[in-house]
């Protein structure tokens, strides 16, 4: 005998595997997607009927029937940055229990890129997205206020009047380090940058404004390299500022891995961390407190910014109220031996 399937593919159907478990096919698509209002046991039976049936869900389907897919779109510049894979999954804790689908768009910090990927990704009419950060492209930017569908920023709180936000200072977070420094002593302050993201330059401006304010700014200890950031880069980054100003006594990273590898060259060179020049690194990365000496870092609050994006954002889809257009949820530096 012969499934009957569907008309036009010959595959089996939601209404045969609902048919087949003894449930609705509403129960049975809740089922599938982890909704977890669904009694265990009438999961594990839609899910055995699945099995047997070999069904597949068809999410281009379930958007044309609904105008709304069950899927989020989370759009970050970088997966090879432990801050974003840290994002990424608490996203995916609190998307699951609602049985929504997390699709994940790297961009590679190209405006363009990321713009191509909001086009492609509407196509699929997502019922979400969570963008990083504010920064993109006139056409991108049309094109997410032409779709209506609702989003929540990353890791900034720059934004314009009424683009909801969840991160922390990033400005402020680069005075931080300034003030612990100076605090320490440090007057020939450096700081030493890669990739060159606008919240890469957020934390150099705050620097900045931190020497200043102290009278102690030097534009010529700034190193700023496009490139992505690295722990060989950091290495050679460290060697090329003291090959040229020697008496630097203070730097401050824009990123843990950049920081990582001077503390590295700083060992092979002979170089005394932190008497003769005091290391402050960014984003707090695990092994950053396993380094010689443990590395003095501020810890972002990667994880958090994931979840309480991924909740208002779940707030807007119920229709409800988020309580504050920008969530700031603050930085902690953690001081270590390196400074």
């Amino acid at each position: 005998m012969s499934r009957i399937g569907s008309r036009t593919t010959g595959r089996p159907t939601l209404a045969e595997v609902a048919r087949l478990s003894g449930v609705s096919p509403i129960t049975a698509s809740r089922a599938l997607r982890g909704v977890s209002t669904v009694a265990p046991t009438l999961v594990e039976k839609v899910m055995s009927a699945a099995a047997s049936l070999g069904y597949v869900a068809n999410p281009a389907a379930r958007a044309l029937a609904s105008a709304r897919s069950q899927s989020v779109v989370v759009l970050i510049p970088s997966l090879s940055n432990q801050l974003f894979i840290d994002t990424l999954e608490a996203i995916h804790e609190v998307m699951r229990p609602r049985g929504l689908e997390v699709l994940i768009g790297n961009y590679h910090y190209d405006i363009a890129e990321e713009e191509n990927l909001i086009r492609n990704y509407l196509a699929y009419q997502p019922c979400g997205i969570l963008l990083t950060g504010f920064e993109r492209s006139d056409g991108a930017r049309q094109l997410l206020a032409a779709s209506g569908v609702p989003r929540v920023h990353m890791m900034e709180l720059v934004g314009e009047a009424g683009e909801l936000s969840v991160g922390f200072s990033q400005h402020e977070a680069g005075r931080a380090a300034a003030r612990h420094l100076i605090a320490r002593g440090r007057r020939r302050l450096a700081f030493i940058a890669a990739q060159l993201d606008p919240r890469v330059m957020q934390r150099a401006e705050g620097f900045r404004q931190g020497l200043v304010d102290a009278g102690l700014h030097a534009p010529e200890l700034e190193m700023l390299d496009p490139q992505p950031s690295s722990i060989g880069l950091g290495g050679a980054l460290f060697s090329g500022l003291l090959a040229k100003a020697p008496d630097v006594d203070g730097i401050f990273f824009c990123n843990d891995d950049l920081a990582q590898g001077a503390v590295l060259q700083a060992l092979r060179q002979g170089i005394e961390v932190p008497r003769q020049v005091a290391m402050v690194g960014f984003n707090d990365l695990p092994a950053s407190a396993h380094m010689v000496p443990p590395l003095t870092s501020i810890r972002t609050p990667r994880a958090a910014v994931g979840r309480v994006a991924a909740q208002a954002l779940l707030s807007l889809l119920d229709g409800k109220r988020v309580a504050s257009e920008r969530q700031d949820l603050g930085f902690e530096l953690v001081v270590r031996e390196s400074s």
